[in-house]
C-alpha cells in the first residue's frame, strides 16, 4: 500500500490514505514519484470554483517528478529509472487540428491530470508514456516539478504574446509563475515592470530581473506603467478581477493581454471602441505542450533560470493549500515525495 491524498467531495480537504500501487494499462508507465508541485489550479479545482473539477476519490496534483519503474503493455518511449515530469496535459487525441499543429493543450479530447484522471500528490502514479516528459540529469526534482507547471505555462504565455525585443512587459502577479515569467520575458529582449501587492513578492521581482516594481496597494498599475510608454505585452497571472482589468488597462496602442490566471468570479470587460482604436489583443494561454516543457528543462539545465521554491511533506498538503489560497506562498511549493533522498 502507498500514500495518496485524495478528493473526498468537492469542497472538502483532501485525506491522505493508503492505496494499492496502481498498474500500469496499456502505453502507461508506472512512475514512483519524488517531488509534486501545488498550482492555483489545484484550489480552485477542489473548492469547485470552475465547471471543470474532480470527481470524488480523485488523487490531484499535476506537476510531478518520478522515476520510472513499470511500464504497460506498449509503452516503449521511456525506461526503467528514468526520471520523468507528469503535467497537466495527461494525454491529447494526437490527431486533431490542434494536436498536429502544436497546439496540443487545446485539444479537445484530452485528458487532464489531477482531474479527469489521478494526479501527482501520491507516492506512486499512472501517466501516458508518450506524455511524460524526460528530466534531465542537471534539474533537481524540486526544480523540475515547479518547472513542469508554472515554468510551462509561464514559457508558452511569453510565446504566445509574440513579445518583441526591447518591448515593455507588466507581469501582473508574481509567484510561481510570474518569478519565472519575468526571466523568460527577459531572455526574449522585454523590459518587465513587476506587478503585486506583497512585499516578499515584489522584492522577489527584483532579484529575478525585474526592471521596475509596482506595489498596486498604493499607486494605480496602468497610470504607473503608462508612465513607462504603456505595456506592448501584458501578462495577467494573479487570480484576481481586478487585477486583470488593470492589466488590460495598462496596454499601449497596440498591446496584448495574455490571460493565463482564471478567477473562481471572473470576467473581464473590454471597451470596444479603445480596443478597436487601439488595436489591441486579449487572448488565453492555457498550460503548455509537451516540447514546451522540454524547452523549459533544456533552459534551466543551461543555467538560464532560478527556481525559488519551498518543500512540505505530504501531510502537510491542507496547509499548503491554505496559504496557496491566501497569496502567503512566495512562489512555489513542492511537496517532497522522496526528492531529498534522491541523489542525482
Amino acid at each position: 500500500m502507498v500514500k495518496a491524498a485524495v478528493v473526498p467531495e468537492t469542497g472538502a480537504k483532501l485525506e491522505i490514505r493508503d492505496r494499492p500501487v496502481p498498474e500500469p494499462g496499456p502505453g502507461q508507465v508506472l512512475v514512483r514519484m519524488l517531488a509534486s508541485g501545488l498550482c492555483h489550479t489545484d484550489v480552485h479545482l477542489l473548492r469547485g470554483d470552475w465547471p471543470l473539477r474532480p470527481r470524488p476519490s480523485t488523487v490531484p496534483g499535476h506537476e510531478g517528478v518520478g522515476v520510472v519503474e513499470e511500464l504497460g503493455p506498449g509503452a516503449s518511449l521511456h525506461r526503467p529509472g528514468e526520471r520523468v515530469a507528469i503535467s497537466w496535459l495527461g494525454s491529447a487525441c494526437g490527431h486533431c487540428e490542434h494536436c498536429v499543429s502544436g497546439w496540443e493543450n487545446l485539444c479537445e479530447d484530452q485528458c487532464d491530470t489531477g482531474c479527469s484522471a489521478d494526479g501527482t500528490f501520491a507516492e506512486y502514479a499512472l501517466t501516458d508514456d508518450r506524455y511524460a516528459v524526460a528530466v534531465p540529469e542537471e534539474l533537481s526534482a524540486v526544480d523540475a516539478a515547479a518547472l513542469t507547471c508554472a515554468g510551462t505555462a509561464a514559457f508558452r504565455a511569453v510565446k504566445v504574446s509574440r513579445l518583441a525585443a526591447g518591448e515593455l512587459v507588466a507581469v501582473f502577479g508574481v509567484g510561481g509563475l510570474g518569478h519565472l515569467a519575468i526571466q523568460y520575458a527577459r531572455m526574449a529582449g522585454g523590459r518587465v515592470v513587476a506587478v503585486d501587492v506583497d512585499d516578499e513578492k515584489l522584492d522577489l521581482a527584483r532579484r529575478v530581473g525585474a526592471d521596475h516594481l509596482v506595489d498596486a496597494r498604493f499607486a494605480d498599475p496602468s497610470v504607473e506603467i503608462g508612465l513607462l510608454g504603456g505595456a506592448g505585452v501584458a501578462l495577467a497571472l494573479a487570480p484576481s478581477a481586478e487585477s486583470l482589468a488593470q492589466a488590460y488597462r495598462s496596454l499601449r496602442r497596440g498591446g496584448r493581454l495574455v490571460c493565463v490566471a482564471l478567477p473562481a468570479r471572473g470576467a473581464l470587460t473590454v471597451p470596444l471602441f479603445d480596443a478597436v482604436t487601439g488595436g489591441k489583443t486579449v487572448t488565453g494561454s492555457i498550460g503548455g505542450t509537451r516540447r514546451d516543457t522540454a524547452d523549459v528543462f533544456a533552459l534551466h539545465a543551461a543555467g538560464r533560470t532560478c527556481v525559488v521554491a519551498e518543500t512540505r511533506a505530504l501531510e502537510d498538503v491542507n496547509t499548503c493549500l491554505a496559504e496557496l489560497r491566501a497569496g502567503e506562498i512566495p512562489a512555489r511549493v513542492v511537496l517532497d515525495l522522496g526528492a531529498s533522498l534522491w541523489s542525482l
